[in-house]
C-alpha cells in the first residue's frame, strides 16, 4: 500500500494501481514499463511548452548553484523575480499593471479576493464584500477558491468557508444583473470568470457574454477578475484570454502555463487604478507566501516565456485552435459522444452522452481509461466531458494520433 495521498482520487480505487509516470518528452509521457501515453492534457492543462525542456532545467540549475530563493518580504527581491514581472507587464492585459507573485494558482484566487475586498475598504466602500461566480467554476481550492465553486461536490461538506458568494448560471448576464440589484449595487465587490470554463468541462462562453460582464460589473462599481489559471500563457491563442478578446480586467489570476509546470508558481495582475492606493507610501497590504518570488520559480518561468516567444508558441495556439477543432469534429457522431466543445484555444472537451452517465455514473472513468489503453492520457471533467488540452508544441500529425485513441477509446467502451 502506498503513503500518498492523492489529490481527487478514491484511495480505495486508486491504492495499488497507480500508474506510475516515469519521463517525459515532447507531448509523451512513459510510465514505468516503458509504455508511451500522448498527453491529451499537458498534465493539469500547464505544460504548454512540453516536456524535456533543457532550456529551463539549465536556467533552474544556474539560478539553483547561485541562489536557490530568498524571500521578498519588505525591500528584499532577486533579480530574477523583478525581470519575470517586468516581462508578464509587458503583455499584461492593461498597461502599467503591477504583478504580485505566488505559489499557485489556489494562492492566486485567494490573493485576489483578499486584495478585492482590501482595496474597497482602503478607498471607503467596506460594505463591498459579496462576489459572484458562476456555475461550472472552478477557482481551486483554497477557502476563497472553495466558496467560489461552481462544481457543487468541490464544495460539499465543508459548511460555510467564506461568506457573502453568490452563484449564478455560467453563460447569463441576465442572472448576473439580478443578483447584483438584490444584492445592491454598493455590495457587489467582484465576479470571478475563467474567460473558458475548464475543470468545469470546458466550456467556451457565448459571443459577446465576457463583455457583458465586464460591462454590467464595472456599471455596479465593482471589480472583473478573470481568472487565467488555465488560459494564460499562450492556452487561448494570446498571452491572455483577456487580450484576445479586449477585455481589460481589473485583475488577472495565473499559473500553470507560467513555468509550464517546471516548477510551482503563479500570480495576480493588478490594474493600475486598483495598484494605486497601495503604492502612494503609507498602506501595506499585509498578504504574501513565503515563496511569493521563489527565484528559482522565477528563473524557471522567465526561461519558459522565452520558449514562448521564440517559437511562435502563441501563433501556433491559433493554428491549433482550427487543427483542434476539425480533428475532434467527427467523434460528434460517436454512440457516446452527445457534442464538441471547442474554438477558443487549444482546448476542447469531447461530452459523454449525460443520459448514458446517469444510468451509469461510472462510464466517463472507464472511457478515459480505455482512451489511455489506446495510447493517449485524458480525464473527465466536470459534466462528464473529457478534456483536450495537449502541450503547445503538438503537430498536426499528433493531433490525429491523439484522435484516434480518442476513437479506438469510445469504440471499446461497453455501455
Amino acid at each position: 500500500m502506498s503513503a500518498f495521498w492523492h489529490p481527487f482520487a478514491d484511495m480505495g480505487a486508486v491504492d495499488g494501481h497507480e500508474v506510475v509516470i516515469d519521463r517525459g518528452e515532447g507531448v509523451y509521457v512513459f510510465d514505468e514499463q516503458g509504455r508511451r501515453y500522448l498527453d491529451a492534457t499537458a498534465s493539469l492543462w500547464y505544460c504548454n511548452v512540453g516536456y524535456g525542456r533543457q532550456e529551463i532545467v539549465a536556467a533552474v540549475a544556474a539560478q539553483m548553484q547561485k541562489l536557490h530563493a530568498y524571500h521578498t518580504f519588505g525591500d528584499f527581491v532577486s533579480r530574477p523575480v523583478i525581470e519575470l514581472c517586468e516581462k508578464i507587464a509587458s503583455v499584461a492585459p492593461v498597461p502599467g499593471s503591477k504583478v504580485f507573485l505566488t505559489s499557485g494558482g489556489s494562492d492566486s484566487v485567494d490573493s485576489a479576493a483578499k486584495l478585492a475586498r482590501r482595496y474597497f475598504h482602503l478607498i471607503g466602500q467596506p460594505e463591498r464584500k459579496v462576489f459572484i461566480a458562476r456555475e461550472w467554476g472552478y477557482h481551486g481550492t483554497h477557502a476563497y477558491g472553495t466558496s467560489l465553486a461552481g462544481i457543487g461536490p468541490n464544495k460539499d461538506g465543508y459548511g460555510d468557508l467564506v461568506g457573502d458568494v453568490v452563484t449564478v448560471p455560467w453563460d447569463s448576464i441576465e442572472a448576473i444583473e439580478k443578483v447584483i440589484e438584490q444584492a445592491g449595487p454598493d455590495r457587489v465587490a467582484g465576479i470571478f470568470c475563467e474567460p473558458v470554463v475548464g475543470a468545469g468541462g470546458v466550456r467556451v462562453p457565448p459571443e459577446g457574454y465576457l463583455a457583458a460582464v465586464r460591462d454590467a460589473i464595472r456599471a455596479a462599481g465593482a471589480l472583473f477578475i478573470a481568472d487565467e489559471v488555465v488560459t494564460g500563457f499562450g492556452r487561448a491563442g494570446d498571452w491572455f484570454a483577456c487580450n484576445r478578446l479586449d477585455l481589460q480586467p481589473d485583475m488577472v489570476t495565473f499559473a500553470k502555463g507560467a513555468t509550464s509546470g517546471y516548477l510551482p508558481l503563479g500570480g495576480l495582475i493588478v490594474a493600475p487604478w486598483i495598484a494605486e492606493p497601495f503604492w502612494q507610501g503609507g498602506v501595506m497590504w499585509r498578504h504574501g507566501y513565503t515563496y511569493s518570488g521563489h527565484s528559482t520559480g522565477a528563473a524557471a518561468a522567465i526561461a519558459n516565456f522565452d520558449i514562448l516567444e521564440r517559437e511562435h508558441l502563441l501563433e501556433r495556439a491559433l493554428q491549433l485552435e482550427s487543427e483542434l477543432t476539425a480533428a475532434l469534429a467527427p467523434l460528434a457522431h460517436h454512440r457516446l459522444v452527445t457534442e464538441i466543445r471547442s474554438g477558443l484555444g487549444v482546448l476542447g472537451a469531447v461530452q459523454i452522452d449525460p443520459e448514458a452517465i446517469e444510468t451509469d455514473p461510472g462510464l466517463p472513468a472507464r472511457t478515459f481509461r480505455a482512451i489511455r489503453e489506446a495510447g493517449a492520457i485524458t480525464r473527465a471533467v466536470g459534466g462528464g466531458g473529457l478534456q483536450v488540452s495537449p502541450p503547445l508544441i503538438t503537430t498536426s500529425q499528433q493531433i490525429d494520433e491523439m484522435v484516434e485513441a480518442f476513437s479506438a477509446g469510445l469504440d471499446s467502451v461497453e455501455v
